[in-house]
């Protein structure tokens, strides 16, 4: 491939292509104990590294600084334990948000994952397969770019080095709080692969094929990623072509046909489930914030990410919008050596494309103004003019960042390998300055909290004394973004084996009047009243307008009980205004208190 050996080289002409030629020893000698199973290793034990004080207690412990989507990846993981063991909806779930259910599509339900994962959840529990997917999420994401990268350049420590990048990267480390999603992306280099591949002669239908089956996988684990993975290469094929137009007109009749099958292929195997997510029950339109809330601070690019060893947490967190979006941080050091890197490689086509998409997507993340120590100038981005594109706007626009922190690890493979050819004392100084870029980046184990642990009343299975199969336990306060997420813990650690209302999860904020997205439920007269005394400590004069709406909820909730949770904020208060609410006190029984409701919910009072 003329473009890989271009990428290689740095020197190679519009031509004939060429294969790459492997160099005597590239892959022996002092680096031999990195080639192959080793480097593997190598990942896997950093990976171990990262989230260590998690593998301690998986079912018991949660990532301290996303402990709500680590509980939400909780509930994705098991709800692929039901449907390889009990037969459930794949791309419905009705133990969540109950009775309206959730729609899996149009969440993150990372399918690709948790049905394989199911084995291990049934058997070991939902936080064991989490810890499991992030660790092999971080070392296999590092490893199929270390594939990708002995096929494009000819020394291992310089696909080492890429691959240690493109796996553990600030950005990486970051979603690694509790964002299967995102620290899966071992798919990716194999699509860039078989993209690449479709402009050699006679893979016009196998490559189409293959880059089909790639791209259904990996819109089961992740669509944004397939969605930047899509952009990104398309930068690259136009920059590329019109750097060198004379090969792409020699190739582009099949290159484009191999891109029809693929589309053709995939849009059969993805139709329903993309139907589903989009027009599907459960399905909404646009996210619950405006283009510019999560976008890119200038001031990061030159950070240190909180989890990096020379991050700060106070200045990381003044330019990110959370522990879990530090998409760039490549601090100064990597910016300068990013700057010596395209200078080393700018005789290469495939190299000055790559920097290209990666500035291209960069500039997307800023958002539609330019963003700086927090604060916005009014300074206007290009992607104000695209913010409000359908797929785009569904989008946290911060995240495009990834792609570029991606690329930077293509560059150091190119540039370690292409180092190689300088005279010593260059080489010398190239290492240093990569070490000195590098090292201050890497990565810090995440820090967690023990989670309260599950009550007897859940873990001896005394709540099947109280719930039916078709009726639902409400635990108080009812899950969602902000509070109550261990109702939501519950269930997932019980393997879905009742059904909640509530929950934090993707779905329309009121339909049918109002279907933008939400994090959580429609509110509910119930859900109002007692987030109000959750909130402000103060206990309600109750009337019998709000009994009856509290029988009208229970009734559309289908609940047979409702469980207070252990330690909630408000507790007291809580559990009071529930027997007010209610008309009955609660039974205390399995560490929980109990209220027993099923003659109040058998159907809505007249």
């Amino acid at each position: 491939m003329h473009a890989v050996t271009e990428a290689v080289d740095g020197r190679a002409e519009p031509g004939t292509p060429e294969p790459v030629a492997p160099v005597p020893g590239a892959s022996v000698g002092r680096w031999r104990r990195l080639a192959g199973p080793g480097a593997l290793l190598s990942y896997l034990a950093l990976a171990v590294l990262v989230l260590l004080q998690l593998w301690r207690d998986p079912n018991g412990r949660v990532l301290s600084a996303n402990d709500d989507d680590h509980g939400v990846f909780l509930f994705m993981i098991a709800h692929g334990e039901r449907v390889v063991f009990h037969g459930a909806d794949l791309l419905v779930s009705d133990r969540l948000n109950a009775p309206a259910g959730v729609n899996m599509m149009a969440n993150t339900s990372v399918l690709a994952l948790s049905l394989p994962a199911a084995p291990v959840t049934h058997l070991l529990g939902a936080g064991v397969s989490v810890a499991l997917l992030l660790t092999l999420g971080l070392a296999g994401t590092a490893a199929a770019w270390y594939w990708l990268f002995t096929r494009l350049v000819r020394g291992r420590l310089a696909a080492w080095l890429g691959g240690l990048w493109c796996g553990f990267a600030p950005a990486m480390v970051s979603h690694a709080n509790g964002h299967v999603n995102f620290v899966c992306q071992f798919v990716v280099p194999f699509i860039v692969w078989q993209v690449l591949r479709l402009r050699e002669p006679g893979r016009v239908v196998r490559g189409g094929l293959a880059l089909a089956l790639l791209i259904t996988v990996q819109a089961f684990i992740n669509e944004e990623t397939l969605l930047f993975t899509a952009l990104a290469l398309g930068v690259f094929a136009l920059a590329y072509a019109v750097q060198r137009r004379r090969e792409a007109v020699a190739v582009w009749r099949r290159f484009v046909a191999g891109l029809g099958v693929a589309a053709a292929a995939a849009g059969a195997l993805l139709a329903y489930p993309l139907w589903h997510q989009f027009f599907g029950a459960g399905s909404y339109h646009g996210q619950p914030f405006p283009p510019d809330q999560y976008v890119t601070d200038l001031l990061s690019l030159g950070a240190y990410a909180r989890q990096s060893l020379a991050g700060n947490a106070a200045l990381a967190r003044a330019v990110s919008v959370s522990a879990t979006e530090e998409n760039t941080f490549f601090g100064v050091p990597m910016l300068i050596m990013l700057g010596v890197m395209v200078v080393m490689l700018w005789r290469s086509a495939a190299a000055r494309a790559t920097a290209l998409a990666g500035a291209v997507l960069l500039v997307m993340s800023l958002g539609p103004q330019l963003r700086v120590a927090g604060h916005d100038t009014g300074i206007p981005l290009p992607f104000g003019l695209i913010s409000h594109v359908p797929i785009l706007d569904l989008v946290s626009v911060t995240r495009f960042a990834m792609v570029s922190a991606t690329l930077v690890g293509v560059l150091i493979a190119l540039a370690a390998d292409r180092i190689r050819d300088y005279p010593h004392r260059r080489r010398v100084a190239f290492w240093a300055g990569l070490a000195v870029a590098l090292v201050p980046v890497l990565p810090k184990p995440l820090p967690i909290v023990g989670a309260d642990p599950l009550p007897p009343f859940l873990t001896q299975g005394t709540w099947r004394q109280y719930v039916s199969a078709d009726r639902t336990l409400v635990p108080v306060p009812l899950p969602e973004v902000t509070h109550g997420r261990a109702g939501m813990r519950w269930a997932a650690l019980s393997g879905l084996e009742f059904a909640v209302p509530g929950g934090y999860f993707m779905g329309p904020a009121d339909p049918p009047s109002d279907e933008t997205g939400s994090w959580h439920a429609p509110p509910r007269a119930s859900t109002v009243l007692l987030d109000w005394v959750r909130e402000y400590g103060i206990r309600p004069v109750l009337t019998p307008v709000d009994r009856r709406a509290a029988r009208t909820d229970l009734s559309f909730w289908r609940a047979d009980a409702v469980v207070l949770v252990p330690g909630s904020d408000k507790a007291d208060l809580l559990a009071a205004t529930l027997t007010d609410l209610l008309g009955r006190s609660p039974q205390r029984i399995g560490g929980v208190q109990v209220w027993d409701v099923r003659d109040l919910a058998v159907a809505p009072p007249g």
